[in-house]
């Protein structure tokens, strides 16, 4: 694809280009196969034709159950060639949420990984009887499901398709749904094509040379992208992990010398606990990425001192494809930011009424470019409140400086205002996660009667440490103003998460009052 310009081509012709670039080059490395970007272009052409052989039409929806796997790419890029509309589903929610997603976006078919059949079970009863289902593996749960294997073994072309790539509806991702039901933010050809091009230059990955870990889920906008998206129109070789276990993640690395890893903040925490016997085995990496999540700049510093290898951090919402803004690689980083806007991307920080704030003040971040979302399926309001003009409003709070690096300081939905003063989370945050016994924390704003709201803090203790409330407290009154100190801390084994690492402040919020051990340490 050309770097200077959005491409204008659909992700299928932009696939074919590189079968045909990088044919006997490897795509996939996954469970001891490999699968050369010619093999991956036939077996998506087999897989498109299949399903226009089952009646399936372009703009018809279908959803993907599945873990990372050579599976999961071939069956995304399959229903592409179909000119039909992929519906990822997240592994982590329950059927009943995952029957809600694919009610909204009115699937007519589901491609499902036999291993999951339990919780397709489950969401299955919640659907219309007229969904068609489609095995990944020897073990459907229904003998009429159809065999995705038929589909790797369908003579013929996949459909000649005529798709406007501004238009045309490539993938349907769901918001994580932390505020109430999720949405269904609409991609289009344009807007992942043009998001990979981005990726391409601000990453500076080569195109038939990088090596890319993917142990984010595929079912996430970050890991689809970047990890998935990116590298097979590119010429790229990709890594699948089906879960995240430190152990296996480098010794994926050694064996394949990957050179590419990204990773949201909680797994390169969990990295930390490799003995020192492992180090080595991270060595043939070159880029380290972190997003999903603010990266706690503590954590940062201990991953870098510990395996010499330095985190780039960015971000970007799942309706801007997802990615926005990262730190230059090579170039000067600055810690705590998520960097600068990558190419053909927008990025301002804008009032309530939509004017550009000067330098260094708090407002929203907005974003303008070819790959922000075409609207929310079948939400035409919420579309609407998502948009100042063409400015997606990402509901973050942040800043930026001089040199164009911008600054989260957290959500719009999760600053705290106690006697009429803003306090952000992420700072306290940050100062909390500088306490030797705190491996985690996460703090939320609860109702006040006297001040508004109070501050909670909720932590998580490094293991074998021990700690009480008011030694908390009396730490963050060395580095923090009066209406910052946490009124409340709650200790907890482990911080809830969606499949992004985003912790789920919403669940502390609501469930928070039912935690054990509110003020004092956790019982060993």
């Amino acid at each position: 694809m050309t770097p200077s310009t959005t491409p204008s081509e659909t992700l299928p012709e932009l696939l074919r280009q590189s079968s045909a670039n990088y044919g006997d080059h490897p795509a996939i490395h996954f469970a001891g196969r490999t699968t050369t970007h010619r093999e991956f272009g036939a077996a998506t052409d087999r897989v498109a034709a299949g399903l226009a052989s089952l009646g399936f039409s372009p703009g018809d929806r279908i959803g993907l159950y599945c873990a990372n796997s050579d599976a999961f790419p071939i069956a995304y890029f399959g229903i592409l060639k179909a000119g039909c509309t992929v519906v990822p589903a997240n592994l982590l929610l329950n059927p009943k949420e995952v029957a809600y997603i694919y009610r909204d976006a009115a699937v007519k078919a589901v491609i499902y990984l036999d291993l999951l059949g339990k919780a397709v079970a489950g969401f299955r009863a919640e659907l219309p009887p007229d969904i068609r289902y489609l095995c990944i593996g020897n073990a459907p749960l229904d003998p009429a499901d159809t065999s995705f294997l038929s589909l790797l073994a369908t003579p013929g072309d996949p459909p000649q398709l005529s798709l406007d790539p501004a238009q045309a509806i490539a993938v349907i991702l769901y918001t994580s749904g932390t505020t109430g039901y999720p949405k269904g933010a609409m991609l289009t050809h344009r807007n992942l094509a043009a998001n990979a091009s981005s990726i391409s230059e601000a990453l500076q990955l080569e195109a038939g040379k990088d090596i890319l870990l993917t142990v984010l889920p595929m079912f996430h906008a970050f890991a689809a992208t970047v990890c998935m998206v990116y590298p097979l129109l590119n010429g790229c070789t990709i890594v699948p992990l089906p879960k995240f276990d430190p152990q296996q993640v480098a010794d994926a690395i050694a064996a394949h010398r990957v050179t590419f890893f990204a990773a949201v903040p909680s797994m390169y925490g969990s990295l930390l606990k490799l003995p020192e016997t492992e180090i080595p085995k991270f060595q043939s990496l070159r880029v380290c990425v972190s997003g999903g999540a603010a990266m706690p700049i503590e954590l940062m510093n201990q991953f870098e001192a510990k395996f010499g290898k330095e985190i780039y951090e960015g971000d970007g919402p799942t309706e801007c494809s997802p990615c926005t803004c990262v730190n230059p690689i090579g170039g000067p980083r600055k810690i705590g930011s998520v960097g600068q806007v990558i190419p053909r991307v927008e990025m301002k920080i804008l009032d309530d009424h939509a004017n550009e704030l000067p330098t260094g003040e708090v407002g929203e971040i907005c974003v303008r470019g070819p790959n922000v979302m075409k609207g929310y399926w079948n939400q035409p309001e919420e579309t609407a409140a998502s948009f100042f003009g063409e400015w997606f409003r990402t509901g973050d709070l942040g800043k930026v400086d001089e040199d164009g690096y911008f600054y989260i300081l957290d959500r719009i939905k999760d600053m705290i205002i106690v006697n009429g003063m803003n306090v952000y989370p992420r700072v306290i945050e940050e100062v909390l996660y500088k306490h030797p016994a705190i491996r985690e924390a996460a703090v939320v704003g609860q109702p006040d009667s006297v001040h508004g709201e109070k501050v909670i803090a909720h932590v998580v203790l490094h293991e074998g440490q021990t700690l009480d409330a008011p030694a908390v407290r009396a730490y963050c009154r060395e580095h923090l103003g009066r209406h910052e100190i946490p009124r409340d801390i709650r200790f907890l084994p482990q911080l809830p998460r969606n499949a992004g690492g985003k912790v789920l402040k919403r669940e502390l919020r609501l469930h928070g009052e039912h935690e054990r051990g509110v003020g004092q340490s956790p019982t060993p």
